[in-house]
């Protein structure tokens, strides 16, 4: 017993190595390509800084002072240096360091995304059962469609489309934006998670604002999500119910509620971690539309005003955050896995 247990720590620790080297490996490899698209957008980050009229001794100047003539080497050591440290330069739209910015737009996107695969999570994974155990049915097609139209639909048409529903129309969404106009400075976020902040600090008419600005954009994100969610339940769930100890449990007399959730689900659940984990990764690097749609002041909408104004440091800086967030979120679904997964631990 002492010896398996000792293979199997060796073994899951032998893997958490080849996954961190492969963590690195891709942390470079995203470290490289953001350097280099940095260097060959047609953007000039010297004149994004001084202006087109900027005389062209102060272009030299600032172009020494920003280390842009060094060689591409020595500029990428720069560069990887500073990214280590946290330092990604100035933002030229906001004047204030990239980092600092990046933590307070950073927490209105955490907060979106988490909701949105809460309510993926809640809606898809039910939906995914019915289906599988409906195989074929009616039940079983109305959620396939419903699956295939959130893939389909372009996510800018479905915010676009539910601002006018829900607050043109309707007027039960609130106006876009994170908190009503009225509470900005009464309100003083200490996290920068709204809903959290305004909880603890029992400002409940705050909270109950903030839920009125949120719940459209995290439904939207959510469906999409619950699309993904649902598709893979369904999979992972026929899968688990053409096992043969489904097979045993029928033979033995129990009762179908306890085969599909005491014993397909719970196996389909090991899975499911790596593509919950995925599903919220994808709406953490994927929600720029909705962000931009909804006005909504997170990361996304961050890179594409500072894109717009040829704010590199902060097109950059943004994209290596949630690329390392990516590349965290999924070192974490894989060790995750390793330690539910009973069948790891016979390997």
């Amino acid at each position: 017993m002492a010896d398996r247990g000792a293979g199997w720590a060796a073994a899951f620790f032998a893997s958490v190595a080849r996954f961190l080297v492969i963590a690195i490996t891709t942390y470079l490899g995203l470290l490289v390509v953001t350097f280099f698209i940095g260097r060959v957008i047609p953007i000039d980050p010297v004149l994004a800084v001084l202006g087109d009229r900027a005389p062209a001794s102060v272009v030299e100047r600032t172009r020494r002072e920003m280390g842009l003539d060094l060689p591409l080497i020595e500029q990428f050591y720069i560069y990887l240096k500073g990214t280590l440290a946290g330092d990604f330069g100035r933002s030229v739209l906001t004047t204030n360091p990239v980092m600092d910015d990046i933590r307070r737009f950073f927490p209105a996107t955490v907060e979106l995304a988490t909701l949105g695969t809460l309510i993926g999570s809640v809606v898809g994974i039910p939906l995914g059962v019915l289906a599988a155990v409906k195989r074929g049915s009616a039940a079983d097609q109305i959620v396939r469609v419903i699956g295939l139209i959130g893939y389909s639909v372009p996510i800018f048409w479905l915010g676009l489309l539910s601002l006018v529903l829900f607050y043109a129309k309707l007027q039960w969404a609130a106006f876009p934006g994170r908190v009503d106009i009225a509470y900005e400075y009464s309100f003083r976020p200490v996290t920068g998670f709204f809903l959290l902040d305004s909880a603890v600090q029992g400002q409940w008419d705050v909270f109950r604002d903030v839920v009125r600005h949120i719940l459209l954009p995290a439904s939207l994100l959510g469906y999409l999500s619950m699309a993904y969610i649902s598709r893979m339940t369904r999979s992972f769930m026929l899968n688990e119910l053409a096992q043969e100890y489904i097979v045993a449990a029928r033979a033995k007399g129990a009762s179908e509620t306890r085969i599909i959730w005491g014993h397909a689900l719970r196996n389909a659940a090991v899975p499911m971690v790596t593509v919950i984990a995925l599903s919220y990764a994808g709406l953490l690097e994927g929600s720029v539309l909705t962000e931009t749609v909804f006005s909504w002041p997170g990361i996304g909408l961050y890179i594409t005003n500072s894109l717009q104004n040829a704010d590199m440091n902060a097109v950059l800086g943004g994209t290596v955050v949630i690329g390392s967030v990516f590349i965290a979120i999924n070192l974490f679904a894989d060790l995750l896995y390793r330690l539910l997964d009973p069948r790891t631990k016979a390997q």
